[in-house]
């Protein structure tokens, strides 16, 4: 399992299974949030029985499926509200964990400096250079 913190409330990581729930939990999460759609890929596990794993667990779940490649304002504003009222911290997890990064990141705008966003996404290995370009260059 690949988790790489963005900040002290949020952490992403590629595709998880429900047999690692007990290994986030014991890294101290207290909520999942996955936005990845089911059937993305043949071999990728059913939301439902991680769903099953966490809630099991005790942690929070939440399910914000967002297209590959097509992430939203839309989608950064609802990201922005489930960090807000989900227990921290939080794992969100997608195919390689950019568009959880995505998210955050445009949910953050506004919020914190442009630089500081850049620079946590980076430290955890994403790129959201090109996404933040949005904000800074709205309607190109």
């Amino acid at each position: 399992m690949d988790i790489r913190k963005i900040t002290d409330e949020l952490s992403v990581a590629p595709q998880i299974r429900s047999d690692e729930i007990p290994a986030i939990v014991a890294a101290g999460f207290r909520a999942v949030i996955c936005n990845r759609p089911d059937g993305e890929t043949s071999d990728q596990p059913c939301c439902e029985d991680i769903e099953a794993a966490v809630k099991a667990s005790g942690l929070a779940w939440r399910m914000q499926p967002v297209r590959s490649g097509g992430v939203t304002q839309a989608d950064a504003d609802a990201f922005g509200a489930l960090m807000a009222e989900l227990p921290k911290p939080v794992l969100a997890y997608c195919r390689s964990g950019t568009r959880c990064a995505t998210l955050w990141s445009l949910s953050q705008a506004g919020k914190r400096p442009l630089a500081e966003i850049v620079s946590r996404a980076n430290a955890a290995g994403y790129d959201v250079v090109s996404v933040m370009e949005r904000v800074l260059n709205p309607g190109t």
